[in-house]
């Protein structure tokens, strides 16, 4: 990976799910029809409320849809996401939950103000050198106590880099990790693995899923 690679990986990011915001979430509307994945982004919302009324952040949100649906579980939740179109489509299909623009790499967030994070197939676009940092970004926005719950295509090889997707031309890279190496990542930053599920791929999907539970020490 070259200098300008992760140099413009916000950037490049941004543009493309901005150019394919309406069709990707016309391909996937609603919830994931994931029983495995529902039932971790469930349990997840237990743990934040069983530790406090901190709010939890859905961060890389898209059209929003987990976001509302962890309101529902009892949870305050906001969305952030790169892309402006996502916003937008967001905050027009749940109107009663707060979505706005930012980065998971730089969150403009006060210290130990969040109960929880979601980074629900968001760090792929992340290069690995800016992982740690990002992390490092988790530990000191949570209260004590609080959760990170991150699910990603699991892989030993580097990963992807589409220039096209629904008939629009974009720069998007999907970055494949073990999830060992993501927990290890997570523990640098001073947060603990508390679980970490490997689900095989169902219908439609290439890679296995990885889900990794982290929380920060009281």
């Amino acid at each position: 990976m070259t200098d300008s690679d992760t140099t413009d990986f916000i950037e490049t990011t941004r543009t493309s799910y901005d150019a394919i915001a309406k069709d990707y979430s016309a391909a996937y509307p609603g919830l994931p029809d994931r029983p495995v994945d529902m039932s971790m982004i469930g349990a997840f919302a237990e743990l934040v409320k069983a530790n406090g009324t901190a709010p939890v952040a859905d961060l890389g949100s898209g059209p929003g849809d987990i976001t509302a649906h962890v309101n529902g579980l009892g949870v305050p939740a906001f969305g952030i996401d790169l892309s402006p179109a996502m916003v937008t489509l967001a905050r027009e299909a749940h109107p009663g939950v707060r979505f706005h623009r930012g980065s998971m790499t730089s969150l403009d967030l006060p210290d130990g103000t969040l109960g929880g994070i979601l980074a629900l197939y968001s760090i792929i676009h992340i290069p690995d050198a800016h992982l740690p940092a990002t992390f490092a970004g988790f530990h000191r926005v949570l209260v004590p106590g609080g959760h990170v719950l991150l699910a990603f295509q699991k892989g030993e090889q580097p990963g992807l880099h589409l220039t096209e997707r629904f008939g629009h031309e974009i720069d998007l890279r999907y970055h494949w990790r073990p999830a060992y190496a993501v927990g290890d990542m997570l523990v640098k930053a001073g947060l603990d693995v508390a679980a970490t599920l490997i689900r095989e791929p169902v219908e439609g999907e290439t890679w296995p899923r990885a889900f990794v539970l982290a929380r920060k020490p009281r």
